[in-house]
């Protein structure tokens, strides 16, 4: 390899690495972790559970049944390619919720200060929050 081969090989991994940084923010580039919490907000099922089941593509954390007050909860670490995505399925009555529980592009931004993503699940919809104390609603049951 002459030296302008080589020049012209370091000069394009260089531009490389620049796109990269600039495409892949460091909150999901570097594989950050974070916590994903969703709780059963109902005021007043405790004969009817949330049932929920939540997966990814390399993963399936499995289902449970959230009883009034209960929660579930797992750790993540986000992919190279900044794809990480949970979905999870909520059932409660006669309703049923597919949503994403965390979604690296959507929310690598607003988990943070504390890379925690919760979600509290109420009879009118879904409540998000990165602090688990100023929740917002995110979206309705249909």
């Amino acid at each position: 390899m002459n030296i302008h081969s080589s020049i012209l090989l370091i000069l394009l991994v260089a531009l490389g690495i620049i796109f990269i940084s600039l495409f892949q923010p460091e909150q999901y580039f570097f594989g950050t972790e974070y916590d994903v919490r969703v709780i059963n907000g109902f005021s007043n099922n405790s004969s009817l559970p949330l049932v929920i089941w939540c997966s990814s593509e390399d993963s399936d954390l499995g289902g449970r049944a959230l009883q009034e007050g209960d929660d579930f909860s797992w750790r993540l670490k986000t992919n190279f390619w900044g794809t990480t995505n949970f979905l999870c399925t909520m059932k409660w009555e006669g309703k049923r919720k597919r949503f994403d529980a965390f979604k690296v592009r959507r929310d690598c931004r607003r988990c943070n200060p504390f890379r925690k993503c919760s979600w509290l699940v109420k009879e009118d919809g879904f409540y998000f929050s990165n602090d688990e104390v100023n929740w917002k609603k995110d979206f309705p049951w249909y």
